[in-house]
């Protein structure tokens, strides 16, 4: 049998006929060759844990550098602070794990298929959709965004940000390492329709959507659903493209897309209904 990491570009025809745990090989929806263990998940949380932990330093620091009212007026400063560590943790995890070996993480040009159109163009659709989300009231009744002041470096600060750090600041740690990092220790196939993917990033991606969770009682519960919806599906989509391509290069493209397209247009009804 494979290891799991040959889930990498295997077709759902590939996989042995019968060992299906739901569905068949001509259902809609099916999963097979599930071997799936409760200690790999919790050593993946973990480690997901000592990625993030250390940006609540990083965080003290930009405050003690720039001052809280500083920080406070742009908070695209500290987060590039706690992504920029974050970063290099999971960098040096991916390192440590790999034996220097960081192909094996994501951390390569895409071997065949890029994917990099479709998450240009997914990417934009999310954004538009996430702007709609979670800015549906504001846009009903055209009420500027009173916390996006519009400086030149405030506009710069953010959309460099969204438009560029962010995805190589989340792909790497989420996708490259604790994908990669979950996939090497389980194995099973999810299919619907033609689209089959590893389990363990469709794991991931309701990890993601639960550590959101507190949303619920945050916001109103439509609002906080649709932001758990599209939470859900990006992480699916993000997991799809690297596992097919071998290559963080569409995912940290559609990530980047995504965010820029929703902070330009927050930006855009800012300078409209001010």
């Amino acid at each position: 049998m494979n290891s799991p990491i040959d889930g990498f570009g295997r077709k759902g025809s590939d996989l042995v006929a019968g060992n299906y745990t739901v569905g068949s090989a001509t259902s809609v929806f099916s999963v097979s060759e599930l071997r799936l263990c409760f200690w790999p998940i919790v050593a993946t949380i973990a480690l997901g844990f000592l990625v993030i932990l250390p940006t609540a330093l990083a965080n003290s620091l930009a405050v003690r550098i720039m001052g809280m009212e500083r920080v406070s007026a742009m908070p695209w400063i500290a987060l590039y602070a706690n992504h920029l560590v974050q970063l290099l943790v999971a960098l040096l995890l991916i390192g440590w794990l790999s034996k220097g070996r960081f192909s094996e993480y994501g951390l390569q040009w895409p071997k065949g298929k890029s994917y990099v159109v479709a998450a240009i163009a997914w990417g934009a659709f999310f954004g538009v959709l996430m702007t709609i989300v979670d800015y549906f009231p504001q846009i009903l009744a055209r009420h500027a965004l009173g916390d996006l002041p519009l400086t030149a470096l405030n506009l710069a600060g953010w959309l460099s940000f969204e438009g560029f750090f962010v995805g190589f600041s989340e792909e790497i740690p989420f996708r490259g390492l604790l994908q990669t990092f979950l996939m090497k220790r389980s194995s099973g196939r999810i299919r619907f329709l033609k689209f089959d993917m590893h389990v363990a990033g469709v794991i991931l991606a309701l990890l993601f959507a639960l550590a959101h969770v507190s949303n619920f009682w945050e916001r109103p519960f439509w609002f906080a659903l649709g932001q758990q919806g599209y939470a859900f599906a990006l992480a699916i989509l993000y997991a799809y493209w690297y596992e097919k391509s071998g290559s963080l290069l569409a995912s940290i493209v559609g990530h980047n897309v995504g965010d820029v397209v929703e902070y330009a247009l927050m930006f855009l009804m800012a300078w409209l209904w001010r």
